[in-house]
């Protein structure tokens, strides 16, 4: 846990958010500026800070938080329909936090190239 990491502090239970779904790998919890009828991030409980940061050994949690997107798509309705994954990596990529997270969108429509 990094200590001036606002995800670190939400996944700590120091700072509230709504959380979605949450295990031992994981929180999902709602973005406060959301982009879409249904906008949520899926954080990892460990400090990660960008997705160049992460190893061979974070396979599995990657692996993982791709199929929980997937579950909670099913579970909210919107899994046929379409949605999308998003992951900002570094400031040019749209990066505001230090801590590896990925956007699940969906319930709308979505433009291509997003942006």
């Amino acid at each position: 846990m990094s200590t001036d990491c606002l995800f670190c502090k939400i996944a700590a239970g120091d700072i509230p958010a709504t959380i979605h779904y949450e295990d031992e790998r994981l929180i999902v919890l709602e973005d406060i500026n959301p982009q879409a009828p249904v906008h949520l991030l899926l954080v990892p409980r460990e400090h990660i800070p960008t997705t160049l940061d992460l190893t061979s050994e974070d396979n599995d949690l990657v692996g993982h938080i791709f199929q929980v997107a997937g579950k909670i798509a099913r579970e909210l309705g919107f899994a046929d329909s379409g949605f999308r994954i998003v992951n900002n990596c570094n400031e040019a990529g749209g990066q505001t936090v230090w801590h590896l997270h990925f956007h699940l969108l969906g319930q709308r429509q979505l433009a291509w190239p997003p942006g």
